[in-house]
């Protein structure tokens, strides 16, 4: 309720541009959304039992991947869920999110895959639906995770969707 007086607004569309928290632009962000050809709309939403200083973000790319994310902040952000599964994670660290179906194997392949390209994993979480349902896995790395191995994560049976939250462009 006071997200707007409070500039949140401004400060979601700010990050979502790349601004650090300390941007001077932030006051302007709508401006500059417009100008790098984003589009958005804001509303109020009944969140449910949630942090009060909760947001739900349903964002689309340009190459048509959805995903939707709830996060709250009490001094520092958490992502609390995603595509309407529990998470909980800073954003402070590259991260891989995974929905997969509940099934054996999905852990060994991507812990195998991010071994075999020296990346670290620095925190791994497993939440799921029900057992056999969809699940996701959510990892923060230490190191970037390169495009190809993103793209090798998507093709593989029962991956559903793989979303990269990295902290800078990703080659």
């Amino acid at each position: 309720a006071t997200g707007r007086g409070h500039g949140t607004d401004k400060a979601l569309i700010a990050g979502l541009l790349g601004f650090s928290v300390d941007d001077p632009r932030i006051p302007e962000s709508f401006r500059y959304a417009g100008e790098a050809g984003m589009s958005f709309v804001m509303s109020g939403a009944d969140l449910g039992d949630v942090h009060p200083n909760s947001v739900k973000l349903l964002l689309s790319g340009a190459d048509g991947k959805k995903i939707e994310v709830v996060a709250a902040s009490g001094g520092a952000i958490r992502v609390t869920e995603v595509d309407g599964l529990p998470a909980n994670f800073s954003g402070d660290y590259p991260t891989l999110v995974v929905n997969n179906l509940d099934q054996p194997g999905h852990v060994t392949e991507i812990t195998s895959m991010l071994s075999h390209k020296s990346i670290n994993i620095a925190t791994m979480q497993l939440y799921r639906s029900s057992k056999g349902g969809n699940a996701v896995i959510v990892l923060e790395c230490d190191q970037e995770v390169p495009d190809t191995a993103i793209r090798w994560l998507a093709h593989l049976e029962g991956i559903l969707k793989v979303t990269y939250l990295g902290l800078k462009d990703n080659d």
